[in-house]
């Protein structure tokens, strides 16, 4: 699951409205969510408070193998809505896998102005955490510059003396304009220079204030649509004949980085696709009567099965890698990903899967209210009209094996107003030590 902090930075972005799924850097995060979820290692306790809306605190300890902790604090410009173990919505805490909403370009804040001078200020996070016994500090601030610009410092000061010592400061730029996002990037550790980019392919979603919308709503299509034809929908067997295949859109990006000190380069690049959320059949557009087939089928089936498919490629090492992610049911996704090296011959075929748990579903009789556990959120098929179904998620189980033999199995749950993490990584090629690793993570925070 993700640390409080972690959890913290991505409700400072989308409360400021940045997009950090439009990055070169997240490029494959529907498939890394699926097979590279980390395991915890050993018992590991954290407890995080948020006393009021800007100012968080998080404390860590971790009790095997070794006893160490740390002790975060956090400040933001901007009001959060950060809510405690207890009651946050559990997919906002956990990777996985789901079909990011078309890129849009950000929208900047609204100007204040007071006596006839603008006052309005930038919005900023700042974030700290002091390790011990090493004495280890990492520092992070962002902040927007611009409603397209957003810069951010991370440190990291080790007192250890070398070489164990990691001490580092790194610089970075974002630009997003929705069509494109750019970063640009330094390190002072070994003189790094970096630039990536991303650009996405076809159309983009325009600001919700804008006139015209690129994606009609339901409600919109139903109001355009004669009475008389709504009433004589076509049946699914007879509907015009679609093209075959999936219906999506493409992005590609690559990466160019030096270093001055090393006098060496490096080179990336990616193709993505994935389906579009909108490319939805005329049945499944219009919206049925309530007691119709039609509408009960709309509700619950999606036209086309949420994917991600993508293609990296890193010439000077040699590097090819491919991954498929879909969603083949309502709770079950899966992946599968294919690394080869040009050079040595070497690959490696991974597979992994996420399987929801959740309670027996309960009708909510003409409740329209969306709570946690919506069987199909907006985020995941914003397609689908709203359900008049509820199930409480209780947890999520993931698995992964490869052809390096290690297995790894981890359930991610709550107990009662704690997040528990359990997971174990095991090697089934050796005899002498099947199991290599087993952890336990519990997290427990409060807000107010």
């Amino acid at each position: 699951m993700h640390p409080f902090a972690s959890y913290v930075l991505r409700s400072y972005y989308k409360s400021t409205g940045w997009n950090e799924d439009n990055l070169y850097s997240n490029f494959t995060r529907s498939s890394s969510s699926i097979l590279d979820f980390t395991v915890p290692r050993g018992l590991h306790f954290s407890i995080s408070k948020s006393p009021n809306a800007l100012f968080k605190t998080t404390y860590s300890m971790n009790a095997l193998p070794s006893l160490n902790g740390s002790i975060g604090y956090i400040f933001t410009s901007c009001d959060l809505n950060v809510k405690g173990s207890g009651d946050v919505k559990f997919k906002d805490i956990v990777d996985r896998f789901k079909i990011y909403d078309q890129p849009q370009r950000p929208e900047g804040k609204e100007e204040a102005w007071q006596a006839g001078e603008r006052v309005d200020t930038r919005d900023y996070l700042l974030y700290g955490r002091f390790y011990i016994p090493t004495g280890r500090l990492d520092a992070l601030y962002s902040t927007r510059l611009s409603a397209t610009l957003q810069g951010m410092v991370a440190a990291i000061s080790d007192p250890r003396a070398p070489p164990v010592a990691a001490s580092n400061l790194m610089l970075s730029l974002q630009h997003d304009t929705g069509r494109t996002c750019t970063e640009y990037t330094w390190s002072a550790d070994d003189s790094m220079w970096g630039i990536r980019f991303l650009y996405n392919f076809g159309k983009l979603v325009l600001p919700p204030d804008h006139s015209t919308e690129v994606y009609p709503t339901e409600v919109e299509l139903s109001s355009a649509v004669p009475q008389a034809s709504q009433s004589e929908v076509k049946r699914v067997d007879e509907e015009e004949a679609m093209e075959g295949g999936l219906k999506g859109r493409i992005s590609a990006g690559a990466e160019v980085y030096f270093s001055a000190r090393e006098k060496s380069a490096g080179v990336s690049t990616g193709i993505r696709f994935t389906t579009l959320p909108d490319a939805t059949a005329p049945s499944f557009q219009l919206p049925g009567p309530s007691s119709s087939p039609l509408a009960l089928s709309s509700s619950r089936t999606p036209p086309q099965p949420p994917t991600t498919i993508t293609a990296l490629f890193n010439p000077i090492i040699g590097h090819i890698s491919g991954a498929y992610a879909a969603k083949v049911s309502h709770d079950l996704s899966v992946c599968s990903r294919f690394d080869f090296n040009v050079y040595s011959y070497e690959s490696e075929w991974t597979m992994g899967a996420e399987w929801w748990l959740r309670r027996k579903p309960q009708p909510q009789n003409g409740d329209d209210t969306k709570t946690e556990s919506d069987s199909i959120q907006a985020d995941e098929s914003p397609s689908v009209p709203l359900e008049t179904w509820t199930e409480d998620v209780q947890g999520v189980v993931k698995a992964r094996a490869s052809t390096t033999t290690d297995i790894s199995l981890m359930w991610e749950g709550r107990l009662r107003n704690m997040l528990v993490s359990l997971g174990i990584v095991s090697n089934l090629s050796s005899r002498s030590k099947p199991i290599k690793a087993v952890g336990l993570e519990l997290a427990y925070f409060s807000s107010g």
